[in-house]
């Protein structure tokens, strides 16, 4: 439900943008800080620019937004929360703890 409460409030600004970008979608306004995931091998500073634009101001794509682009810049990598996961076995005297911390690359939305 959060998600949805902050995408109306996107939804209500200005310029917006639905972008998809590493199997994700996210609602994007200029100014924006976000984590996607990782896009290879960029330097900070780098501009990035995601074409698969799903959702523009007003305008539906069908499925994408036909010549919509929206440019980012890279702002470097950042970890995620740490995921402890356990298994566990009944009976057999068998369990194991795993622990996980996700990568992202942090962008800044500079145009919609």
């Amino acid at each position: 439900m959060i998600g949805d409460t902050m995408a109306t409030e996107k939804a209500q600004q200005a310029d917006f943008a639905v972008i998809a970008t590493g199997g994700k979608q996210y609602v994007v306004s200029k100014g924006d800080v976000i984590n996607v995931e990782l896009l290879g091998d960029l330097k900070e500073g780098d501009k990035v620019e995601f074409s698969e634009v799903l959702m523009q101001n007003n305008t539906v794509g069908t499925p994408t937004v036909a010549g919509a682009k929206v440019t980012a810049t890279y702002l470097g990598e950042a970890k995620g929360p740490k995921i402890t996961i356990i298994r566990y076995k009944a009976k057999s005297n068998r369990d194991r703890k795993i622990g996980h911390r996700q990568h992202y690359a942090k962008v800044k939305i500079e145009t919609v």
